[in-house]
């Protein structure tokens, strides 16, 4: 299994890590990083943009896929709720992390995605589809929810579900701790 490096992500007050990147207080706020290829279905999050209302979704990264994504957000209206951040620097991802309510893993093959165990060493749960590792990572409610299938539907009601019950930023830190260098 992965581990992640609890000194280098670190939780960040929520209010605090927005106002250092100007990003709103008053909106929902969902963050995808990774490499933009289709198989990590950011399409899928951007779908889901369209019924999640007073949502603001944060996509971190490059790849091939950066203009048809834009296409897409266009297209389906929400392009002033979807904000492409291009590569973000690893030590600067913690803010990032920090700020968000909810980080979305849309994969449809990932090993053991150490974005998710990142977010949760921030103290954000994560929405993550219900495949390979990802169950063994996500395997308490206080990390996040498993998608019930890979559609927009499926991760709009897991979003919303998470957000119902919300875990505290410090709850998801200590289930983080878990797996840090050393228990690894």
């Amino acid at each position: 299994r992965n581990g992640v490096d609890l000194e280098r992500f670190k939780t960040v007050d929520r209010k605090l890590a927005r106002q250092q990147l100007g990003l709103p207080t008053d909106q929902r706020i969902f963050l995808s990083v990774g490499h933009l290829v289709e198989r990590k279905g950011n399409h899928i999050a951007i779908e889901a943009m369209v019924k999640l209302s007073e949502s603001l979704l944060l996509i971190a990264g490059s790849g091939p896929e950066l203009g048809r994504l834009q296409q897409l957000a266009k297209q389906l209206g929400v392009e002033d709720r979807v904000r492409f951040l291009g590569q973000i620097a690893n030590d600067q991802l913690s803010t990032w992390y920090s700020a968000a309510d909810a980080l979305i893993l849309c994969s449809s093959r990932e090993g053991w995605a150490n974005v998710l165990l990142e977010s949760m060493a921030c103290g954000t749960p994560v929405v993550a589809t219900n495949i390979w590792g990802t169950p063994e990572v996500v395997s308490n409610p206080i990390a996040g929810r498993l998608m019930r299938e890979r559609t927009a539907p499926a991760l709009r009601e897991s979003l919303l579900a998470l957000l119902d019950n919300h875990p505290s930023a410090n709850d998801v830190r200590i289930f983080s701790e878990n797996f840090s260098w050393e228990s690894t």
